[in-house]
């Protein structure tokens, strides 16, 4: 089993920790979560266990674009890839800054679901890039029908900045810096 790179404790769900993803290990896993009918913004609703290998190890393999499995009590239940939204994504598409860094994540479907696990997650997530002193900004471009994930993503400090079209959706460019962030932590510097 691959190390823990970040953990977080949350007071009312317990712990949270993400480790590097195993692209061959970890792709029967993923393949039920990303072909879910709850994960069609994932866009791999049709990939056989193989394809997902192949993508998770094609991220794996390149310099600007990684990803990690998130487990909660020792459990996996989460998905979250980080990349340089300059060189991976958003190539072109929107004012790139330096200490920028994207993410997507994806919540296990689950047939248990436990109140406030998603906004958990993100937030985790959130800490976790944000554990980079280099990180300024964290930028998503999630589809702009996902209005579950818009509204989401504002609970943790992100700011709608436009609407970029891509070649797979429209795209909700949203911005949130790491102010942003800790005021919906309660936290101020």
């Amino acid at each position: 089993m691959t190390a823990t790179v970040f953990t977080r404790h949350d007071d009312r769900l317990g712990a949270f920790a993400l480790r590097p993803l195993d692209p061959h290990a970890d792709a029967p896993l993923l393949h039920r979560w990303v072909t879910h009918p709850k994960a069609v913004f994932w866009m791999m609703q049709d990939a056989d266990v193989d394809r997902v290998a192949l993508e998770y190890t094609a991220i794996a393999d390149h310099p600007h674009h990684d990803a990690f499995l998130g487990l909660h009590q020792g459990t996996p239940a989460f998905l979250v890839e980080r990349y340089d939204p300059a060189r991976v994504e958003l190539t072109g598409l929107y004012d790139a800054r330096p200490g920028d860094v994207g993410m997507h994540f994806l919540c296990a479907p689950t047939d248990h679901p436990l109140p406030g696990f998603t906004r958990a997650v993100i937030t985790t997530v959130m800490e976790f890039l944000f554990t980079d002193p280099a990180a300024r900004r964290v930028v998503v471009e999630p589809d702009v029908r996902n209005t579950a994930v818009h509204a989401l993503n504002a609970a943790v400090g992100f700011r709608p900045v436009a609407t970029v079209h891509k070649p797979e959706k429209d795209a909700l460019l949203s911005i949130c810096t790491r102010d942003q962030f800790l005021a919906t932590r309660g936290v101020t510097r």
